[in-house]
């Protein structure tokens, strides 16, 4: 007979033997699955990575997909963190978006160093109270903030979709539905090529490593998720920091859905985030909620996006084939955290 029993206290090398075991395992798997279909596994590999990091205008196009996914992993980091499962990255991606949309639509004439900072407030504002609602809702009446934060991202791109086949359609647009373009002074400006988001992205994750290795706050949000008994016990507010910490998490994501707006589309679509919402929630959990992680991560998994992107066009490959590596990592990785909190033991029928 064999259980499933926890294992003691694992040593930090045999981690990341574990999880190196698990990468390499992933590749692995990867290389086998293409080659069942017809692949050239090392070409396959050799394409993703030229189309990602080949040209500066791949390279360009990476960092402009992994800006927004890491700042929406770090935003569900917070929320993880405490034990809260914030799935609602879309719908608060979308709404810090609007908010931004909003400040440059109404405000037009303001310089760009008053205007922009304003359009990140807002965005960070607007995502934080849309988090805020489940938050709001578990507090008082025990809901599922996992489905009511699911059900949100729906309600969240709808308004933009009312938006732009409605109130905010463009004119000029000569029937074709999509709303206008921001002002140049309300487009974040460029840094070596690339939008100043990457150097804000590097800042958020600083000051989020340290809001929760170093604060009193980072703490208190560790011991809720822990146990919001022993929170409650050692007399903490729980309700407070909740509240304090859904707001962060949520205005974050909305950060990343101003700065796509503003710096890469510089506009407001439907089709602003392209699902990275979702799969923030996945770089989040393989970075194991840590912030510097999850820009190397957000980073590696972009570079998936982008290269399945080029895929398409140089091999005839269906771009959808860097989701299924995408899968098989995911697989693996949770795969190798079981493996370094349980261990399989065999017990004999009379001892059990």
């Amino acid at each position: 007979m064999i259980r499933i029993v926890t294992r003691g206290e694992v040593s930090p090398f045999r981690e990341n033997l574990l999880r190196g075991a698990a990468a390499l395992s992933a590749l692995a798997a990867s290389a086998l699955i293409m080659a069942v279909m017809g692949y050239n596994p090392l070409e396959v590999f050799g394409k993703i990575i030229g189309g990602s990091l080949g040209t500066a205008y791949r390279f360009r196009e990476t960092v402009n997909k992994a800006i927004p996914l890491a700042v929406l992993s770090l935003g569900t980091a917070v929320a993880f963190r405490m034990k809260f499962w914030n799935i609602g990255q879309e719908g608060q991606f979308y709404l810090g978006a609007y908010g931004a949309a909003l400040i440059a639509f109404s405000f037009p004439g303001l310089p760009a160093p008053v205007l922009l900072p304003f359009m990140f407030v807002i965005g960070f504002v607007f995502g934080g109270i849309w988090a805020l609602i489940p938050a709001a809702l578990k507090i008082r009446f025990s809901t599922s903030e996992t489905l009511v934060t699911l059900m949100l991202n729906y309600i969240a791109v709808k308004w933009i979709s009312f938006l732009q086949y409605g109130p905010w359609k463009d004119p000029a647009g000569k029937g074709f539905p999509k709303i206008p373009p921001f002002s140049a002074n309300a487009v974040l400006p460029g840094v070596l090529g690339i939008h100043i988001g990457w150097i804000i992205t590097l800042c958020l994750a600083a000051l989020l490593y340290v809001l929760l290795k170093r604060t009193k706050l980072g703490y208190e949000i560790d011991v809720i998720g822990e146990s919001e008994a022993t929170a409650r016990y050692a007399g903490m507010g729980v309700y407070r920091i909740t509240v304090i910490a859904i707001l962060l998490s949520g205005g974050l994501c909305g950060i990343a859905g101003m700065m796509q707006a503003s710096a890469v589309e510089r506009s407001l679509s439907e089709q602003l985030s392209g699902g990275l919402g979702f799969t923030s929630v996945i770089t989040t959990w393989i970075a194991r909620l840590n912030p510097s992680s999850i820009i190397l991560v957000s980073f590696l998994f972009s570079m998936l996006i982008q290269g399945g992107t080029f895929l398409q066009s140089s091999l005839q490959i269906p771009a959808s084939i860097a989701q299924v590596l995408q899968g098989i990592i995911i697989f693996f990785v949770l795969g190798s955290e079981f493996f370094i909190r349980y261990r399989f033991v065999r017990t004999s029928k009379k001892a059990g």
